[in-house]
């Protein structure tokens, strides 16, 4: 996703210095406008001040211990952006300790997969106004039009991203429960025919419906589709605060469990439906 979003920004005529942990990846983008970084220090060097860094890496650990070797690094008035799916709590404790250096600190969440980050993406924000107005132009050029909102403050972007992939969890579960009755019915559906019908004007039209049916065209039986369905962490974050608030979540914690006991099972159909669905959107590793 990170090189897919270099590259539709410096279509928009944003500047970047690029480095990623396998330099590789950044030797694809420099053709295309983008100045490498060697290093991490190399990466600051380069930037001039008050810099802006943008961050796509995984939650948890990786963040953590790129921003230890980054921070020191910075100067105060520079900003961090994590555009990866962090849980908000972890946002707001890194925003605490990077406020006692004197840096500032976004989240944002970004929708759409490496697709949406090449062409467009749907960004959500969180973060002071004053930071938000220093970003714009990025988020204007890295989004879909009418793509991006700034919905509060630090911690707001990367809460609504959780809550966002909860929802999803829940509607793929309900698409591969859907295919999986489909199939078993006694009319021997064209499942991919459906699927496109259901795509043009039904009340389930959506990517999701749109990629389910791009997987069955490929392969009905989704053979050498895994029945395992990952779970990046988004879902249970999503009943982890729910509970905390109050809220009954009986559908996403569902999908969630299935997800658990589908390290269990094999070629259950529904299953693999969701799979391909992360694979489609995400590019997720779903093959057997």
């Amino acid at each position: 996703m990170g090189k897919n979003m270099v590259l539709r920004l410096l279509e928009n005529g944003i500047n970047v210095v690029a480095w990623n942990r396998t330099l590789e990846t950044v030797d694809e983008v420099v053709p295309f406008g983008a100045i490498k970084a060697e290093s991490v220090p190399d990466l600051v060097s380069k930037l001039e001040t008050p810099r802006i860094i943008w961050l796509m890496l995984p939650q948890g650990q990786v963040i953590d211990g790129v921003l230890s070797q980054l921070s020191p690094l910075l100067t105060p008035g520079d900003l961090i952006v994590d555009g990866g799916n962090s849980y908000y709590e972890d946002t707001l404790r890194r925003y605490n300790e990077l406020s006692q250096r004197g840096l500032e600190f976004m989240d944002v969440g970004v929708s759409g997969g490496p697709g949406g980050a090449r062409n467009g993406a749907c960004l959500m924000i969180g973060g002071s106004k004053e930071n938000y107005l220093r970003i714009e132009p990025v988020v204007k050029a890295a989004s879909a039009p009418q793509s991006y909102e700034h919905l509060g403050p630090i911690g707001a972007g990367h809460f609504a991203k959780m809550i966002h992939n909860g929802i999803e969890y829940g509607m793929m579960q309900a698409i591969g429960e859907g295919a999986a009755i489909l199939k078993k019915s006694p009319f021997n559906f064209n499942l991919a025919q459906v699927f496109n019908i259901y795509n043009h004007k039904s009340v389930i039209e959506s990517r999701l419906t749109v990629w389910a049916q791009e997987a069955l065209s490929e392969d009905e039986n989704l053979s050498r589709i895994s029945s395992k369905i990952n779970a990046t962490g988004e879902g249970e974050w999503t009943i982890k605060t729910a509970d905390k608030l109050g809220v009954d979540v009986p559908v996403i914690k569902s999908s969630f469990e299935v997800r658990q006991r589908s390290k269990e099972e094999e070629k259950n159909f529904s299953n693999k439906m969701v799979s391909a669905l992360r694979g489609k959107f995400g590019h997720h590793k779903v093959h057997i």
